[in-house]
């Protein structure tokens, strides 16, 4: 048994030592009769010929061998090897996979956010997994195929529009409608302020014109890259739709792999990664093409010019949580100097419920608030689409949501178990 003694003790303990060395005969007289130390530290032990010897065994440090001492020098040279070795395979495998990383991760993401739906399908059908899977995949492609790929077609030739425009340094803008005087109580002030808008900006789009053409080859660049990407979303459809039924052999490999890096914490991060996954897939860049979706509708049927561009830029506006009215307003005015009473009544309302409609969808497909800052799903986004092009422009935000929350977790847990220490 271990028994913890304070200084004042340990002093005195060393001090009947050495008395016991310096006088054998007095020592022998003492060994096994009760030494009893005073109050002050607060202990009464039974001292013999033996205890010294046990403090000094105590007090030895055992010497902390070097990784030199323990190994041989031809133990530390194939050590070295095999590392080399697995660094090189980490290396070269990571090259051979990067082409296919934004189309793995979209997947992935398609994965998580429809593994609910997948479950539900599959249990109506009696428990047919693969069944499940093919009927999912084929409902995403025909969304996919269908109207996203004729919203991006439109949304391609606007960019390419803009981005010629940019180039030759001639923006085309719309001018005040003279409709616009004859509506009662706001008209005359509406055409006042949009002619006053028009001139102004005008005038300074003449003035940054010059620093705005650097831009027509990104916004080139982007829409070429958009055939690209409907192609990796093709796929990552099919990818997603091949991951369904091994959903519970993936989860287990996850959780395997974060208990090899954080034991404690395992089953926390996975089950907050995959509730960030669905939160940001499907409260915010579900939501958001939903919303652009219906409002490219409405602007088709309403003929307003560049239509997928402006989609597009609701589509955008979505994402980041600014909210689609700053792009809708605009155009239900130009609707209603365009376009008969009826017509403009029709679509003024059917805009102004996609307006709302992110209000309405994101408490039923977000069973939890989002945490996660604007800020990171823009920064998510900007870089998404530089890393990955348009593919990225989803993927980038959710990817970054999920490294976001996991860190606060992580910074959460040492903080709760400093706190517990002290």
């Amino acid at each position: 048994m271990l028994v913890r003694l304070s200084g004042v003790a340990l002093h005195r303990l060393g001090m009947l030592q050495g008395s016991m060395r310096s006088n054998p005969a007095a020592g022998a007289s003492a060994a096994g009769e009760p030494v009893v130390l005073t109050a002050d530290a607060g202990l009464a032990i039974t001292a013999c010929s033996s205890a010294g010897t046990r403090v000094d065994a105590a007090r030895k440090v055992v010497p902390v061998k070097s990784l030199r001492q323990l190994l041989t020098g031809e133990d530390i040279i194939q050590l070295v090897i095999r590392l080399g070795l697995l660094a090189l395979l980490i290396i070269w495998t990571f090259l051979i996979i990067r082409p296919f990383v934004p189309i793995l991760a979209w997947s992935g993401v398609l994965a998580v956010a429809f593994y609910p739906a997948f479950s539900w399908v599959a249990r109506m059908l009696g428990g047919r997994p693969k069944t499940a899977a093919a009927i999912l995949t084929l409902v995403t492609l025909g969304i996919v195929i269908g109207p996203a790929t004729w919203l991006g077609i439109s949304a391609v030739d606007g960019v390419r529009e803009l981005a010629h425009q940019l180039g030759t340094g001639d923006l085309a803008l719309q001018s005040a409608p003279e409709q616009l005087k004859s509506w009662p109580l706001v008209g005359p002030w509406l055409f006042e302020l949009w002619d006053q808008a028009y001139t102004n900006i005008r005038a300074v789009l003449r003035e940054v014109a010059p620093y705005l053409q650097p831009l027509a080859g990104p916004l080139l660049s982007l829409a070429g890259d958009a055939g690209v990407g409907t192609l990796q979303f093709l796929v990552s459809v099919f990818v997603a739709g091949f991951l369904f039924p091994h959903g519970p052999r993936l989860v287990a490999a996850g959780r395997g792999f974060l208990f090899r890096i954080v034991p404690e914490q395992s089953e926390h991060f996975l089950g907050l990664a995959g509730a960030t996954i669905r939160a940001v897939a499907q409260g915010v860049i579900g939501v958001a093409i939903v919303q652009a979706l219906l409002a490219g509708i409405g602007f088709k049927l309403a003929a307003v010019p560049s239509a997928g561009l402006l989609a597009f830029i609701v589509l955008l506006l979505s994402i980041v949580q600014i909210g689609a009215f700053l792009v809708l307003l605009p155009v239900i005015i130009w609707i209603w100097t365009a376009k008969d009473v009826t017509t403009a009544l029709v679509l003024t309302v059917f805009l102004v419920l996609v307006g709302f409609i992110d209000t309405m969808l994101k408490p039923l497909v977000m069973g939890r608030g989002l945490n996660t800052p604007t800020i990171v799903i823009f920064v998510g986004v900007i870089g998404g689409t530089l890393a990955h092009g348009i593919v990225g422009l989803f993927i980038g935000p959710i990817i970054l949501s999920v490294a976001w929350e996991l860190m606060m977790a992580w910074i959460r847990t040492e903080d709760q178990v400093g706190a517990a220490e002290g």
